[in-house]
């Protein structure tokens, strides 16, 4: 099935609270069946249930351990006690759960991470043979796939890469001839590595599948349902007046998650960017709300589009007398950064000091376990090191915003009352960053808002 068919297949993915208990699911369903061209869905774990097993693959005492399996029991129950016919799934949800409290108990001897990935990728097989129920007792022709047979990884547990050559062929022989007779129900965020142990994908695993899988079978769309109804000039609980974005660029969007917007994650996207795929972002709560299409590039795209927040930022600055001659000091300072597995994130300078921001939002760190003893006991031989905490990161979303004149004055103009501790700007025609105190946060992004966006 080609894009040449009369109507191009389409991909849904739905998330965690998508698919978190029976009546989320029967609404998945419904939008699902409401459109004949999606043909393949990719399901997240059951909302909870992920962080269960996480928590399980850190290795716990036998009491903890029974405390979560029920944890588990009871989300998982919850959905089978609603089907009319429920022995076979509940023996099967059953013995996923003796495999996840074997694995459990082998964690508490000893962790790993591919244990962990073993571990987490239940969520994902449970919710998916649980939908597949569901999907049956209405009277539909469902499949269960194993997205394991085709998203093969390398064997970086906890971040695996897929190999997308092997991915291609894998689908387009496996998974392809299958759709045309049936509607295939699959996992997101697993995978499986040369030796055929399970893999997950990282953060924002679930949208990744579906933009590769989506990509592999030259899907004409990709779904992703959520519990937001579109991508929006700003976080609506910190702006209420913020407005849905009916159409955005991929660039705009992946600016947007770059500096926080949790809509979507910019690396899951890029196959669909790859392959000039839309990416449709809904709510699977309130379908008919409409939603934001994410296209390879939008005509006309607006000076101002988005504002996105990212806390807790990390400020170091770096202060050298000799920076002033010294032609290596720069490179000597991203070196020792690169060492400690550092990325910075936003940069300015001056004649004697540099000053620079920590990006802790791919990792599980916070910016303080970043900064370890020992990385600044190796910047303090080579300069002076002040470090701010609690900072915000507030980043302006736009386009050819360094090519315009006066956004200065409507930027700066409205923040006289706040104090701006970094800015910039120039760098990148799609964004203009401010740094300012944690506190002051959500006022300055109100007060941009109604400057630019109201």
């Amino acid at each position: 099935m080609s894009n040449n068919s009369a109507a191009p297949l389409r991909v849904a993915k739905f998330g965690g609270t998508s698919v978190a208990d029976f009546d989320a699911m029967n609404r998945s369903a419904d939008i699902i069946l409401a459109n004949p061209a999606v043909r393949l869905v990719v399901l997240s774990a059951s909302a909870g249930v992920t962080n269960v097993l996480v928590a399980l693959s850190e290795g716990n005492e036998a009491e903890r351990r029974a405390y979560y399996l029920d944890e588990i029991r009871r989300i998982q129950y919850s959905i089978i006690d609603r089907l009319a016919e429920q022995t076979v799934i509940r023996e099967e949800i059953d013995r996923m759960i003796d495999n996840i409290a074997m694995l459990a108990e082998a964690a508490g001897l000893a962790t790993s991470l591919a244990l962990t990935d073993e571990l987490v990728s239940h969520g994902e097989l449970m919710s998916t043979l649980l939908f597949v129920e569901v999907l049956r007792q209405r009277g539909v022709a469902a499949a269960w796939f194993d997205v394991r047979k085709v998203m093969r990884t390398n064997d970086q547990f906890g971040r695996a890469e897929p190999d997308s050559h092997m991915l291609k062929a894998q689908t387009r022989t496996l998974l392809l001839p299958r759709l045309e007779s049936e509607l295939v129900i699959t996992q997101g965020f697993i995978g499986s590595e040369a030796k055929g142990r399970t893999t997950t994908l990282g953060r924002g695993g679930s949208d990744y599948t579906a933009a590769l899988l989506g990509e592999a079978l030259e899907a004409g769309r990709i779904d992703i349902w959520t519990d937001v109804p579109g991508i929006y000039t700003t976080d609506p609980r910190v702006v209420p007046q913020a407005k849905r974005i009916d159409e955005i660029s991929f660039e705009e969007a992946a600016e947007m998650a770059t500096f926080g917007a949790k809509i979507l994650h910019p690396a899951t996207l890029l196959p669909a960017v790859r392959s000039a795929i839309p990416v449709f972002v809904g709510s699977s709560k309130d379908p008919g709300a409409g939603g934001t299409l994410v296209y390879n590039h939008t005509d006309n795209p607006p000076l101002f589009r988005a504002l996105a927040l990212r806390r807790r930022q990390t400020l170091l600055t770096l202060h050298s007398l000799n920076m002033l001659h010294a032609r290596g000091f720069l490179a000597e300072v991203f070196n020792i950064l690169a060492r400690h597995a550092i990325s910075v994130d936003l940069i300015t300078t001056s004649e004697v000091s540099v000053a620079l921001t920590m990006d802790t939002t791919g990792s599980t760190t916070t910016g303080a376990s970043l900064l370890t003893q020992a990385l600044l006991t190796e910047l303090s031989s080579l300069c002076r090191v002040e470090v701010e905490e609690d900072l915000a990161l507030v980043a302006l979303i736009g386009n050819k915003l360094s090519q315009a004149c006066g956004v200065g004055k409507e930027v700066f103009g409205v923040l006289d009352p706040f104090n701006i501790r970094l800015i910039c700007y120039g760098a990148s025609s799609h964004n203009l960053c401010l740094l300012v105190p944690g506190g002051d946060a959500e006022q300055v992004v109100r007060t941009l808002h109604g400057a630019l966006f109201d």
